[in-house]
């Protein structure tokens, strides 16, 4: 284990860490809030924590998944633990567990809250609360690897263990090349939303928390009914953004070079739009009778759709009410989630369609032994590492999932509460139905049961396996 590089590379978070609480920092100072001392206050322990570790940079700078893996879970949980000072310091969440809870859900872009009124907080927590679903979006190491000169081949590990699906490739030959082409199609398609929210005369203050919730694909909202009270073409344009940004950012890239069949050939955006359409077709024909007419449910229904398969979690009106098959449908989509190397959480459409295809595989090989089949995706044969690893995390998530769901039971609620908030959680949803619905949240969860779903958060965000290794004696030993 190479501590040195580790430790200099969770420095730079926390550093990184004081300057984007720059941002709420003079949001405070434009609404003259007093809150200002708390991120002062929070930017200062980063600093004092983060300087002396990057101070010296490590001779040895080679590690390895291990080491990347571990760099990644670190970087997460001092990302956390230091975004929730200043909930605490300034007392709108005055109890550690209830200000990591939001904290965790905020760059893990879940969105779930343990707020019950989140009107009264000012501008500059609101503000913070959102955009820390942009920091985590895109993921902070990928927005290190950006601007860092951390030089030699293995810092791919650092992506790898960051970045969302069964597998990671480089768009192009060097890393820092590939995180800086993520981030400005990341800021682009940002600032999109941004400029097609103003000309629909949303305010600034709003548009920018939307947007950030949006793009990270996270769902906290500044107002009690989320983006309910917001004019359909705000709604609209949302819909619309959480959907593109549940996409693979290598389509785009794609797109942007001109390589439009290369980008076309991807199976699972195919997928992921297929699923999507077939979702609102069927529960706007079970919903209908609940809305004024077809289009509103439609565009509702659009909605929400998208806002749970891409794990946003933004909601527009109290889907807790809508008929079983609906739910249902709902329910499902949170297990797909969106595809790999986009923001969006969940299983990943990709590791569905390998799956399917597997299962296809061994139904064919019980018609005809001696055939030789393999596993293709875009004209691709899928290597057994992927299709092994695939299949380990999705046992992995199932035996977390059935744990969480028992743990949190102490708590005697009802089954579907249970059964939905951690499929929330650990899919980065925000919502879940009943006591954790769109119109609930989770403040009356104790604090086992929060601490339990905070980690679901994390892993669900870090795709498990990162988190996981924490816990083993043997990835603390030396080289």
């Amino acid at each position: 284990m190479n501590f040195r590089i580790i430790a200099y590379i969770v420095g730079w978070v926390c550093n990184f860490q004081a300057a984007f609480m720059l941002l709420p920092f003079f949001t405070a100072l434009i609404y003259h809030e007093r809150e200002f001392s708390s991120f002062l206050i929070a930017m200062a322990v980063c600093l004092v924590i983060g300087i002396p570790l990057t101070l010296k940079k490590p001779k040895n700078k080679v590690f390895y998944t291990k080491d990347g893996c571990v760099a990644v879970a670190l970087s997460w949980v001092a990302l956390c633990v230091f975004g929730a000072l200043p909930f605490v310091v300034s007392g709108y969440i005055p109890h550690p567990v209830d200000a990591l809870f939001e904290t965790v859900s905020g760059f893990t872009t879940t969105g779930s809250s343990i707020l019950t009124d989140v009107e009264v907080l000012p501008h500059c927590v609101l503000i913070w609360r959102s955009f820390t679903h942009w920091i985590g979006g895109m993921g902070v190491l990928v927005f290190l690897l950006s601007l860092l000169p951390l030089t030699g081949g293995y810092h791919m590990n650092l992506m790898k263990a960051e970045s969302p699906g069964p597998s990671v490739s480089k768009l192009v030959p060097k890393v820092q090349s590939t995180a800086k082409i993520l981030y400005t199609i990341y800021f682009g398609m940002t600032l999109a939303q941004i400029v097609l929210l103003l000309i629909g005369k949303v305010p600034l203050f709003d548009t920018l928390c939307i947007t950030f919730g949006t793009a990270g694909t996270g769902g906290f909202g500044i107002v009690n009914d989320s983006i309910g009270s917001y004019s359909t073409y705000c709604q609209v344009v949302t819909t619309i953004f959480m959907i593109l940004f549940g996409v693979n950012f290598s389509v785009y890239y794609l797109i942007l070079t001109k390589k439009f069949r290369q980008a076309f050939k991807y199976e699972e955006v195919r997928y992921y739009f297929g699923i999507i359409i077939a979702s609102i077709l069927i529960i706007t024909f079970n919903t209908a009778h609940l809305f004024r007419n077809v289009l509103v449910a439609f565009q509702q229904v659009a909605f929400q759709v998208g806002s749970i398969i891409t794990t946003t979690g933004f909601s527009s009106t109290d889907f807790n009410q809508w008929p079983a098959l609906s739910k249902t449908v709902l329910v499902l989509l949170m297990f797909v989630g969106a595809c790999a190397g986009s923001t969006g959480g969940g299983i990943k459409v990709s590791r569905i369609l390998i799956l399917c295809k597997a299962a296809k595989k061994e139904f064919q090989l019980y018609l005809h032994p001696n055939a030789v089949k393999k596993i293709k995706m875009d004209s691709k044969i899928i290597s057994h590492e992927i299709l092994r690893s695939t299949n380990i995390y999705i046992s992995v998530y199932l035996l977390i999932f059935a744990a969480s769901v028992l743990l949190i039971a102490i708590d005697n609620f009802d089954l579907i509460t249970n059964f939905t908030a951690v499929a929330a959680t650990l899919n980065n949803i925000g919502p879940g139905f009943e006591i954790a619905g769109p119109m609930g949240n989770f403040s009356s969860f104790s604090y086992l049961s929060k601490s339990v779903l905070i980690f679901d958060m994390l892993a669900g965000r870090l795709e498990i396996f990162p988190l996981l290794l924490l816990f083993f004696k043997d990835t603390w030993k030396r080289f």
